[in-house]
């Protein structure tokens, strides 16, 4: 018989794989928590929960737990993981112009590091952007992947003329271990068209990376999903769209209940949108109900201790 601590070391193990089919966003012992910004992210993040993946309640009275300096002074697409010390790592869009991605950590979700610009794409002084990082932890490696959308002027020719105001974006990624050095910055996926706003997840031995397609002529403005064996890919060519006619951005996913739960922005409509699958082929349209707090932009979502809720949701009024 394994021993008490060898059996909690193993149950932490399991818990941050992620959820499981069996999992309840009801459990006792865990929470759903979605990260946010408001208007063009000038006041920091904002965190919301929710019961059932549906209707999602902002903590503190919607007011910022973290603000930040750095880059243009700006938080938008903040996206968190906790690690497996259980720290809490967030990463998030400093500035429309190129600054690097910004860059905290916490225990707590209310007391946070300073927050720090790193310059993912110093080696690529072209670059314009460095927009909607997010950050997954890779066990096999025991390693952080960052990946991001940047556009390198003349980088993919072919697509130049197919974005917004000349930009052509590609997904780039880097890897650390303590966020103090990195590996050299490299293209994590090219699927052929301008894309941005990649997020990542585990599905058994398979990895899923969802991204944006960011075509404008002709316009698509679509989420698509392709498949890994690898975090670092490569990764296999892009799905048709899983989302419908209606333009959409900034996805996050979550697995619980053995359904997928992939959420995003609706940002010409002003709301935020789901669909859902059971295999990640065949998707369903939810939006119609979920919930979401007024204003609320492109963030990320994830399950965290009911501990952690209950410490943040203690906050609030003071």
């Amino acid at each position: 018989m394994k021993s008490a601590p060898v059996l909690a070391a193993l149950a932490a193990m399991i818990a941050f794989a992620g959820a499981s089919p069996a999992d309840d966003p009801k459990s006792d012992d865990s929470a759903l928590l979605f990260t946010s910004f408001r208007g063009n992210g000038e006041d920091g993040l904002h965190l919301a929960t929710s019961k059932d993946g549906y209707s999602w309640t902002p903590i503190n009275d919607d007011k910022p737990f973290l603000k930040s300096k750095i880059g243009d002074g700006l938080m938008r697409d903040p996206h968190l993981i906790q690690g497996p010390d259980a720290t809490f790592q967030l990463v998030w869009t400093t500035g429309w112009s190129k600054h690097g991605l910004g860059y905290a950590h916490s225990k707590d979700l209310i007391h946070w590091s300073e927050p720090r610009l790193l310059d993912v794409m110093k080696t690529e002084p072209k670059a314009r952007n460095v927009w909607a990082p997010e950050v997954f932890y890779d066990e096999a490696g025991a390693r952080f992947v960052l990946f991001w959308s940047s556009t390198i002027p003349g980088r993919f020719p072919d697509t130049d003329a197919a974005g917004d105001d000349d930009y052509n974006h590609r997904i780039y990624a880097t890897t650390t271990r303590d966020f103090e050095t990195f590996t050299p910055t490299r293209l994590l996926y090219e699927p052929g068209f301008n894309t941005i706003d990649a997020t990542m997840a585990r599905d058994g031995d398979r990895y899923v990376l969802f991204i944006k397609d960011e075509t404008r002529n002709p316009p698509a403005k679509n989420l698509r999903v392709a498949f890994g064996a690898s975090p670092l890919g490569p990764f296999g060519p892009p799905s048709p769209p899983i989302t419908g006619a209606y333009w959409a951005e900034g996805p996050t996913a979550i697995q619980f209940g053995g359904v997928w739960h992939v959420y995003f922005d609706r940002y010409t409509e002003h709301r935020y949108g789901l669909v859902t699958s059971t295999d990640l082929t065949q998707w369903k349209d939810e939006s119609d109900r979920v919930h979401f707090p007024p204003g609320f932009r492109h963030g990320s979502v994830v399950r965290v201790p009911s501990s952690i809720l209950t410490k943040l949701e203690s906050v609030a009024g003071r």
